[in-house]
């Protein structure tokens, strides 16, 4: 897999991912809508670490810096 999520992207998709959390835990946001934000909640937390995204791809965006 070619990495294509950049540090900004990533930081986005963290804190995103975290903003969803709260609003779960804190019963914010219940029921089946609450757990369909942490699913992609955890969905942008694993594509922030593995640094690829499977909806770029074939789209072919990258938020990586390029390299020489």
């Amino acid at each position: 897999m070619k990495k294509n999520i950049g540090t900004i992207d990533k930081v986005i998709r963290i804190l995103v991912a975290v903003v969803f959390a709260v609003l779960y835990f804190t019963k914010v946001i219940p029921g089946t809508l609450g757990i369909i934000l942490l699913v992609l909640a955890a969905v942008f937390v694993l594509t922030s670490l593995i640094s690829f995204c499977p909806l770029y791809w074939p789209f072919g965006i990258s938020t990586a810096p390029k390299k020489k």
